[in-house]
């Protein structure tokens, strides 16, 4: 255990939690038994009412007790975000049983006021003792589970410190309620012997307040309820980091003690996997620093850059599907819109079928990534090469040589045994030289290496037809 400092750090605060739990509860049974013997044997209403307060402090701290030793317990098949929620559970459990005493006192109060007869109230040093001792033990046990709740982040501690401050301000009540009997007994005022009642009410309603306040957030965090601006903070601290281009999503819960947070980033595309990595690390950090202690699982997605452009994308894009881009061409043509030429370099251990499934799912994207993109033309080998930007000349109706060409490639078809299908036949003028590119089909089965030769093929034919031919580009495809 000595070599996990985080394992002995929780285990230092399960302890910690337990023992002022205990003590709490040790407390509780003390102040129950003192203030129920000193209120049976002065029949005061106010008295019986701290006792029955007590007596539920005593049963909540025995949850709390409860509580704390079951959170601690670690994440296991069945509660994959450990056992926390007992502790609202708890919190919970303690606010209708307040609630139950509320009614009792309320009831009695309400008969001592207008229905009974005049109650005979034996007012002596023990009733007003008591009251004393119940104000300092109450006083001291708050601060110390307040202390404990807010260094570990402990609901049911929290409960429970609510419960001891609350008896303090109810046992002034009961104190002034004593103080009014003895006064009206001194200066014949029988009416003041109705403030011991009224003290009970007042009781009462400072107990049922706080206990809609404690059910409330009982019932947020267990329906895995958050402020907003929480929500806010974190999503700002993440924002934050450099390299993160944006936050899509901020989720968060919590479990008792423990805070969940899932976060979901954009990066750059292009960024490396260790880049990637080392921006959710450090977003991860950030998060924390709003939520210390917090359980971090920080998503990352991939887009494309605020600035990045053409050619970047195409590379980016070709490599996520495991293929080399080169001899990139993009053509601006009339309109805005934009044409693209380039090779794309393939396993040699591919069929043709299979290359081209690769390459048309590469041009979707691309098409996605790139609106506007009047057509993509790639040409599949098994090779590398070059990348280069150039401007296309527009030429009215059919280019020069085109006629040339179209001819040059019948000859080839016409001499060739293989089934080779061009069609989509583009020729064009670039950059003072003629340009070429076709789609072909070919036998789905035929080797990638196998097609590319055949490619290499009609290109020497068309060279040694056509002399002043420049780019030449054959995409295939299977039949």
């Amino acid at each position: 255990m000595g070599d996990d400092p985080a394992a002995e750090l929780r285990l230092g605060a399960d302890r910690e939690k337990r023992w002022v739990a205990l003590s709490s509860l040790l407390a509780a049974v003390a102040l129950t038994l003192t203030k129920l013997v000193v209120g049976l044997l002065t029949n005061s209403l106010g008295i019986l009412a701290e006792a029955a307060h007590s007596g539920l402090d005593l049963v909540a701290a025995a949850m709390t007790l409860w509580a704390v030793r079951v959170s601690a317990q670690p994440a296991d098949r069945q509660h994959t975000y450990g056992h926390g929620k007992v502790e609202n559970l708890s919190a919970l459990g303690e606010t209708l049983l307040l609630l139950l005493t509320c009614v009792w006192i309320v009831y009695e109060s309400v008969r001592r006021l207008w229905f009974a007869e005049s109650v005979e109230l034996t007012v002596n040093a023990w009733a007003f003792a008591v009251v004393i001792l119940s104000v300092v033990v109450d006083y001291s046990r708050s601060r110390a589970l307040s202390r404990a709740a807010t260094k570990h982040r402990s609901q049911a501690l929290e409960a429970d410190a609510l419960h001891f401050s609350t008896d303090i301000w109810s046992s002034l009540v009961v104190f002034l309620g004593l103080c009014g009997v003895v006064v009206g007994r001194e200066l014949e005022m029988p009416w003041l012997d109705k403030a011991d009642a009224v003290a009970a009410l007042g009781v009462a309603t400072i107990v049922i307040w706080i206990s809609f306040q404690l059910g409330k957030r009982s019932v947020d965090d267990l329906l895995d309820s958050v402020p907003r601006h929480l929500q806010e903070q974190v999503a700002s601290a993440a924002a934050g980091v450099e390299g993160v281009l944006g936050v899509r999503q901020v989720r968060l819960r919590r479990s008792g003690p423990d805070m969940f947070a899932d976060v979901t980033l954009t990066v750059d595309h292009a960024a490396t996997l260790e880049k990637s990595h080392d921006i959710a690390d450090r977003a991860e950090a950030a998060v924390r620093s709003v939520l210390p202690r917090a359980d971090v699982v920080v998503h990352v997605e991939p887009v494309v850059g605020p600035h990045e452009d053409l050619l970047t994308t195409i590379r980016v894009l070709a490599a996520r599907y495991g293929l080399g881009a080169h001899a990139i061409r993009i053509y601006e043509e009339e309109g805005g819109s934009r044409a693209v030429e380039l090779h794309l370099e393939v396993s040699e251990s591919l069929s043709l079928e299979e290359a081209h499934r690769q390459a048309t799912a590469f041009e979707d994207e691309l098409r996605a990534a790139a609106p506007g993109m009047a057509r993509i033309v790639t040409h599949l080998e098994p090779t590398g090469g070059a990348s280069s930007r150039v401007r296309a000349g527009c030429v009215a109706g059919r280019a020069p040589g085109e006629a040339i060409v179209r001819a040059a490639i019948d000859e080839f078809l016409a001499a060739s045994p293989s089934a080779l299908a061009p069609h989509d036949v583009q020729v064009q003028l670039a950059g003072g030289e003629l340009q070429v590119s076709f789609h072909c089909t070919l036998d789905a089965s035929l080797a990638i290496t196998t097609a590319h030769d055949l490619t290499q093929q009609l290109e020497k034919h068309l060279r040694q037809r056509v002399p002043t031919l420049g780019r030449v580009v054959i995409h295939v495809e299977p039949a």
